[in-house]
């Protein structure tokens, strides 16, 4: 692949990544205001940010859907093994910060970059690899 085919996926996954970001932060804010812990409202906007990004990463950013059957059931399983990582990171780093009383939406904050960076990695490598 050549400089300006990595840098147009990155983009492409950085775009659909922001829009699963807002999914993800929307459902973090209800449910942090509704009273909930920072761990568990990171953890309800990740899930649900997974469910926006799989629909945008596998038809959007690395255009090789697995045909239906059995390649798509893996590769969805391990795209939800990418999140599960990425949801892995996002907790324990919320977590962490609440302890160390960061407030929420920065420890927030370093989880969205840390974990960007890791399932983006498992997912050009692993997940969508040709």
């Amino acid at each position: 692949m050549t400089a300006y085919g990595i840098a147009a996926t990155y983009l492409r996954y950085a775009t659909a990544s922001v829009a699963a970001l807002a999914v993800d932060m929307l459902v973090f804010l209800a449910v942090l205001q509704s009273g909930s812990a920072a761990t568990r409202a990171s953890a309800a906007g990740y899930m649900v940010g997974i469910l926006a990004h799989w629909m945008l990463s596998s038809r959007f950013v690395f255009g090789n859907l697995a045909a239906r059957g059995p390649a798509r059931l893996r590769q969805k399983g391990l795209f939800v093994g990418s999140a599960l990582v990425g949801l892995l990171l996002t907790v324990a780093i919320v977590g962490l910060g609440e302890a160390a009383g960061v407030p929420p939406i920065l420890a927030k904050g370093a989880a969205i970059i840390v974990s960007f960076q890791a399932t983006y990695l498992l997912r050009k490598t692993i997940v969508f690899a040709a």
